[in-house]
């Protein structure tokens, strides 16, 4: 658990990068943060970057719901790293999140399955605040070709009524992101490429 800094009313979250205004990590105009720090080494992960426990900033869950609301997203999406290896920041975060913007759509990706997430001490809480979660270990050797899954073993779980199914029966696609600060970030989900022979 991390420290929480004196004074502060909600508990701190490392974090490694965040963009705004992506159309590929969900549906409709979203804010994504990725948490920093995960354990569980899938092999192929695509952001081998964001493992490293101790990388990234650590920021009040509090300070971090105020940035990624700044733009008025549609919605907010969290990946990693692993956000269930965060559990009290990923609390406090969605918790902020849901208070403050009630019409927004939350999304967590998470490499544990749902019934893992159930069992988890907070895992309940967390997930009555989410809109979806899209839960599974990344496993290479099993390609998908649907949007928001990274392997045909992950599943899309819808948590509450906000969504249909059909918004998430789109073409994968990725972002190319130039940040004011001139460094480039790629996200979103590569189509696959199929051989002819």
């Amino acid at each position: 658990m991390m420290a929480q800094a004196p004074g502060a009313t909600c508990p701190e979250i490392r974090v490694h990068a965040i963009v705004h205004q992506s159309v590929s990590n969900g549906p409709g105009v979203r804010s994504v943060v990725w948490l920093q720090g995960c354990s569980r080494g899938c092999p192929g992960c695509f952001n081998p970057e964001t493992h490293p426990a101790q990388g990234g900033q650590q920021i009040g869950a509090s300070e971090l719901a105020d940035e990624l609301l700044a733009v008025q997203p549609s919605g907010v999406s969290i990946s990693g790293g692993e956000p269930f290896e965060q559990p009290e920041g990923l609390l406090g975060l969605v918790t902020q999140l849901r208070q403050r913007a009630p019409e927004s759509s939350l999304l967590v990706f998470t490499g544990y399955r749902l019934e893992e997430v159930r069992s988890m001490p907070l895992g309940r809480a967390i997930l009555s605040r989410l809109d979806v979660l899209v839960a599974g270990p990344y496993v290479e050797s099993l390609p998908s070709h649907q949007w928001l899954v990274g392997s045909s073993n992950q599943t899309i779980h819808l948590l509450s009524m906000r969504h249909e199914p059909e918004q998430f029966v789109r073409p994968r696609q990725i972002e190319v992101v130039l940040r004011p600060d001139g460094t480039v970030c790629t996200t979103g989900f590569r189509a696959l490429l199929r051989t002819v022979a």
